[in-house]
């Protein structure tokens, strides 16, 4: 088994900063993905940003300049670096790794999630 264990959400207001992290543990052979999605009411979920095991990034056009993500692959964590917030970066964010388990078993887990509201 793997958890995903989000940390970092909040309150802030229009402009600032906010770092989520999000640390895998358990079974893991290796992590190859490591995305942050969210939610926001209403809405589906969309991806936010990804990076691959070698460093690759991509951002979703809303955030790409504001937002920047990382990987520390002897840790097993990948964190977000969200600045320049917007109201509309209000949502619940969702930490996604495609992991290989120890039994060489490839899968998604998903970690439960952390709010982050941003005021104007």
């Amino acid at each position: 088994q793997v958890q995903l264990v989000e940390s970092g959400g909040g309150l802030v207001q229009a402009g600032g900063s906010r770092t989520l992290s999000c640390a895998a543990s358990g079974s893991i052979f290796s992590i190859n993905a490591m995305s942050w999605y969210r939610q926001a009411p209403g809405k589906q979920r969309e991806l936010v940003a990804s990076i691959g095991s070698g460093g690759s990034t991509m951002y979703a056009d809303s955030v790409k300049g504001r937002f920047t993500i990382s990987r520390d692959n002897a840790k097993n964590t990948v964190t977000l670096q969200m600045n320049s917030l917007k109201p509309e970066d209000t949502a619940v964010y969702y930490c996604y790794s495609l992991v290989t388990t120890t039994a060489r078993v490839t899968t998604r887990y998903w970690g439960q999630g952390t709010q982050v509201t941003v005021s104007s």
